[in-house]
């Protein structure tokens, strides 16, 4: 017994469907990193963790530095406790002008050691009751 038209190429689009890529969601800084040692500023715009996020114009993701804090490392995302992480760095930053300095550099970010009000970042995320953790942390 064979397929009819419509059977088959329904079938066909559907094999289709499930092997297309999705695309990969990537964080939308793409500013150009600071030279290590440089100290920079800018209002938070983007968290994509627990650890990491974007400072720069208010619209100009083009502008935007990429950061990886150097003083806090939060869970994975995907890890227990990851969401909970980026909330709290969230809830604390966005809207909020850092000052930070530059470290080198890790894939496309810079590792960087920020401070709001004067105080450092990864203090007040323990005081907010971060943990550090994840893949990676060393003690």
């Amino acid at each position: 017994m064979g397929f009819s038209v419509p059977i088959s190429r329904a079938i066909v689009a559907g094999l289709a469907l499930c092997l297309w890529a999705s695309p990969a969601f990537a964080d939308p800084c793409e500013g150009s990193l600071p030279a290590k040692g440089t100290t920079f500023s800018g209002v938070v715009r983007y968290v994509g963790d627990g650890d990491g996020l974007c400072v720069g114009p208010a619209g100009r993701p083009d502008r935007w530095i990429e950061v990886r804090l150097g003083d806090f490392y939060a869970p994975e995302l995907r890890e227990r406790g990851g969401v909970e992480a980026k909330r709290r760095l969230g809830q604390l930053v966005i809207g909020q002008r850092l000052v930070c300095r530059a470290g080198r550099r890790s894939y496309d970010r810079v590792i960087g050691y920020c401070t709001l009000g004067g105080r450092p970042l990864g203090e007040l995320l323990r005081r907010k009751g971060g943990r550090e953790g994840g893949r990676g942390w060393k003690r």
